[in-house]
């Protein structure tokens, strides 16, 4: 009987140093998270061709950007301010203005990357032709 209890603790203690830690490794695992596969404009690849909004100085011109884009960069200026400053704002709001007046759609990016480096983004209607 005595044999039966020492083995008896000798697994549960095995069970308590390697089955338990095993087991909760997996159950924080399962609770994690899962990445779904990107949907929607804000992809890598600029699937929607976005423009950023507003347009900054320091940004290059793309080659095949839409013409919505060149039309509200026509009527609203490119900023020289960072986002944050109080002569940022103006921009902001003339730009999300000119997007929507355009028949644009205003997307905000609220987990900005360095492909999607801006606040705001236009995306062009449906049936727009490359410049």
């Amino acid at each position: 009987m005595k044999q039966f209890i020492c083995q008896s603790r000798k697994i549960v203690h095995y069970f308590n140093r390697l089955i338990l830690p095993i087991a909760g490794l997996w159950l924080i695992l399962l609770a994690m998270p899962v990445q779904a596969s990107c949907e929607g404009c804000l992809c890598s690849g600029d699937p929607c061709r976005l423009c950023p909004l507003p347009a900054m100085e320091s940004d290059a011109v793309r080659s095949d950007e839409p013409e919505i884009c060149a039309r509200i960069r026509a009527r609203v200026p490119p900023a020289s301010a960072q986002p944050g400053a109080n002569e940022y704002f103006p921009n902001l709001d003339q730009s999300i203005a000119a997007c929507v007046s355009e028949g644009g759609d205003v997307i905000r990016n609220r987990r900005r990357s360095e492909e999607f480096p801006s606040r705001f983004y236009c995306k062009p209607p449906a049936s727009v032709t490359i410049r």
